[in-house]
């Protein structure tokens, strides 16, 4: 009975995941008027501002956080590069200190 009941939980877990499964960016390598389509270097600086621009969005509809008009993966790469930069990186700070006695 505890077999059967893990895998309907696991189940369960597997279609509310599947659910929550991005789709495609229709905007991608799409321009607006003038403008160019975001690239690495805008992703970055994305990325960097992102928790300022996340506050403002909560304030302002009209801000987003992300550039939907982008080139694809080397825009999230630098979004993603831009973030790990503000939010600490590697993870170093997670390691703790040696202490040599």
């Amino acid at each position: 009975m505890k077999k059967v009941m893990a895998i309907g939980l696991l189940i369960l877990v597997l279609i509310a995941l599947a659910g929550c499964q991005a789709g495609p960016n229709a905007n991608q390598n799409v321009q607006i008027g003038q403008e160019k389509v975001a690239g690495f270097w805008l992703g970055l600086w994305h990325g960097f501002i992102a928790p300022f621009m996340f506050i403002i969005s909560l304030f302002n509809r009209s801000v987003g956080i992300y550039e939907t008009h982008n080139n694809g993966a080397l825009y999230n790469f630098g979004f993603i590069l831009g973030l790990s930069v503000v939010f600490g990186g590697s993870g170093r700070a997670t390691k703790g200190e040696r202490h040599n006695r």
